[in-house]
C-alpha cells in the first residue's frame, strides 16, 4: 500500500495493543535497520547482495546491506511497490506509476509482463508472488488511482496470474481491495488478503496453476488495513498491517501479534540474511529486522 498517493492509508494509525494470541514478542530481537524514507514497501532478499525495497513516493528502490547501510539501487522505479525475483534471479516489480508488472532487464530498463487485461489498463499492481513453475501471481487494487483522479478501466480489483508464455489470467475479481499475496511452502495454497476488510482468503492451487476452493482463512481484529504477507518453512503466515505483524498458524489460528517499536502499522515483509531467519519488515519511513 502507498501512503502519499493513498491518503486514506493513514487510517492505519488507529491501533490496538493486543487482540488474542500473544501481544508482544519479548523473545524476539527487533531492530531498526534503516530509516529516513517516505514510505517503504515490497522487500525482497537477494542472496549475496542484500535487501531490496521500494520507497513508493520517492520513486526509488533501495539496497540495504547489513553492516554497511543503504544505497539507491534504482532511480525512477515506476513508483514500484512489491518486489520479487523470478526463477533466473531477475528483479520483478509491480509499479503503481506505470500500472504494470515489469522485469528489470540487464540494461536497467523495464520489460512489461502485464499492463492491460482484455485491452483495459490495469489499476495499480500492488504485490506479487512467483511460483516455482515460473508463473507470477499478483494483486491489482486501485490504490494508485485514488489520488490521481483516474478511474479504473477494468471496473474491478483483480487477482491475476501471468503464465510463462505471457498469458494474463484473471483468477478473482470479487475482493474489494486485494493486497498482500503469497504461497504456502508447498505452493498448494494461495493466500490473498482483502486489505480494508482485513480478511485473508485462501485458494487451492491446482497442478495447472488454476485456483479453486476459495475460503476465508483468517481475520485481523484491529482497525486499519492488511498489507503484505509471507509464510515460513512451517507454513505459518505473517500478515503486516495494523500494529505490526500478525502471525497465524497454517490452520488460520492467531499465534501472536508482533508490534514494531515506534510504528502503528507495517506494510510488507520478507525473509532474509544468509540463514533466512530474519524477517525484514517495511513500516512507514523505516525498515526493521526481526530475528527468529
Amino acid at each position: 500500500m502507498k501512503r502519499n498517493i493513498i491518503g486514506f492509508c493513514v487510517l492505519c494509525c488507529s491501533i490496538l495493543s493486543c487482540v488474542g494470541g500473544k501481544s508482544e514478542a519479548p523473545d524476539l530481537q527487533i531492530e531498526k535497520a534503516a530509516d529516513g524514507f517516505q514510505f517503504t514497501e515490497g522487500p525482497v532478499w537477494v542472496q549475496g547482495k542484500g535487501l531490496l525495497f521500494s520507497d513508493i513516493p520517492a520513486n526509488k528502490v533501495y539496497l540495504y546491506v547489513p553492516g554497511q547501510g543503504t544505497s539507491v539501487y534504482l532511480e525512477n522505479s515506476g513508483n514500484s511497490n512489491g518486489l520479487a525475483l523470478d526463477g533466473s534471479g531477475k528483479l520483478l516489480l509491480v509499479q503503481h506509476g506505470l500500472r504494470q508488472v515489469s522485469r528489470l532487464n540487464d540494461e536497467g530498463g523495464f520489460e512489461a509482463l502485464a499492463a492491460a487485461y482484455e485491452g483495459q489498463k490495469l489499476n495499480s499492481p500492488n504485490d506479487l508472488a512467483v511460483h516455482s513453475k515460473g508463473a507470477v501471481f499478483f494483486t491489482d487494487p486501485p490504490f494508485g488511482l485514488m489520488d490521481s483522479g483516474k478511474k479504473s478501466e477494468t471496473g474491478f480489483a483483480g487477482v491475476y496470474r501471468i503464465d510463462p508464455d505471457g498469458t494474463l489470467v484473471l483468477l478473482d475479481k470479487e475482493l474489494g481491495l486485494p493486497n498482500g499475496i503469497t504461497f504456502s511452502p508447498d505452493e498448494k495454497t494461495l493466500y490473498v488478503n482483502d486489505s480494508q476488510k482485513r480478511i485473508v482468503y485462501s485458494w487451492n492451487v491446482n497442478d495447472d496453476l488454476s485456483v479453486s476452493g476459495k475460503s476465508e482463512f483468517a481475520r485481523i481484529a484491529a482497525v486499519g488495513y492488511a498489507d503484505g504477507m509471507k509464510t515460513d518453512s512451517e507454513g505459518n503466515l505473517y500478515v503486516t498491517g495494523p500494529g505490526g505483524v500478525w502471525m497465524f498458524s497454517s490452520a488460520g489460528e492467531l499465534i501472536r501479534h508482533i508490534s514494531i517499536p515506534g510504528q502503528n502499522s507495517a506494510s510488507n515483509c520478507a525473509w532474509g540474511d544468509d540463514d533466512g531467519k530474519t524477517l525484514y519488515v517495511t513500516a512507514n519511513y523505516a525498515v526493521y529486522r526481526i530475528r527468529f
